[in-house]
């Protein structure tokens, strides 16, 4: 299938990624995305921006979709846009606007989402309705938009953010988790609709992540350091998750340098999925 190459970016630049760890890597400047554009929702904080300052990096030319990009608006790496995703006016009109400025699309990167704490009697059925509409609805209505230029595009790929959500059973979570594997579902069968038109889809399962939302539900636990040592140990490795962690494995799902996946979840999540250990 033979497809026009983006155009190029000689003014791309690199800019610093979200704050991480030491034991961390710095963000790498592969330039594999040089000539590419990029669109990341949710990309104002957290993962989102993490994701969308590496792409910079990396040489791609990046816009942000968020409900309130104010943060993101004096950032000379990134072009912000307002979008409520439960929208799909908002989202039609975001998704012409930041292509308009971008030249086209390459890369979609569906990060916006919210999060539910409780267990399946805990939460009535409008919270059920607007966690769904945002988590899963949001992402099929941003991809919809998208995918006409993404059609146009020599390297299109998408990246889902799911959740190990997904694929484990954590306590308080029956909605977030209901949600997420909705995301698990449907970038399996995107990436089987979408592969002969060349667009690739895959989606990333980060562990409990370092983000303003998990900031959020420790501010409001009784005991925020006694949670906090909790989610750490929940983990494998003894931490929570950083956003740039998260970030380099969206990037390396996106890049034409994976040109043959499609339809795979990857897990960054410190081993707690896939790993069983002894206690200490």
């Amino acid at each position: 299938m033979s497809k026009p190459a983006g155009p190029t970016n000689p003014s791309a630049s690199s800019s610093p990624s979200a704050s991480s760890p030491a034991s961390a890597p710095a963000s790498p400047s592969t330039g594999d995305f040089t000539g590419l554009r990029a669109l990341v929702t949710g990309g104002a904080s957290g993962i989102g921006l993490a994701t969308a300052r590496m792409l910079t990096a990396r040489g791609a030319t990046v816009a942000v979709l968020d409900r309130d990009p104010t943060a993101v608006a004096g950032d000379p790496d990134l072009s912000p846009f307002t979008a409520d995703i439960t929208d799909d006016a908002s989202v039609t009109a975001a998704v012409r606007d930041a292509t308009a400025l971008l030249g086209g699309l390459d890369i979609l990167v569906n990060n916006a989402g919210i999060g539910a704490a409780g267990t399946v009697a805990d939460n009535e059925d409008g919270e059920w309705h607007r966690v769904l509409d945002v988590n899963v609805v949001g992402l099929v209505r941003v991809t919809r938009a998208a995918l006409p230029h993404l059609r146009a595009s020599a390297h299109a790929a998408i990246v889902n953010t799911c959740s190990i959500a997904a694929t484990a059973g954590l306590p308080q979570r029956a909605l977030y988790s209901a949600s997420k594997g909705a995301v698990l579902a449907l970038t399996l069968a995107m990436a089987a609709d979408h592969v002969r038109e060349g667009i690739r889809v895959n989606c990333v399962n980060p562990g409990t992540a370092d983000t303003p939302w998990v900031g959020r539900l420790l501010n409001a636990a009784d005991d925020p350091a006694r949670e906090r040592a909790a989610l750490d140990a929940r983990q494998p490795m003894g931490r929570l998750v950083d956003a740039d962690e998260v970030a380099f494995a969206i990037c390396s799902l996106a890049s034409p340098l994976a040109a043959s996946t499609t339809g795979t979840s990857l897990a960054v999540d410190g081993g707690m999925q896939g790993l069983r250990l002894r206690p200490e």
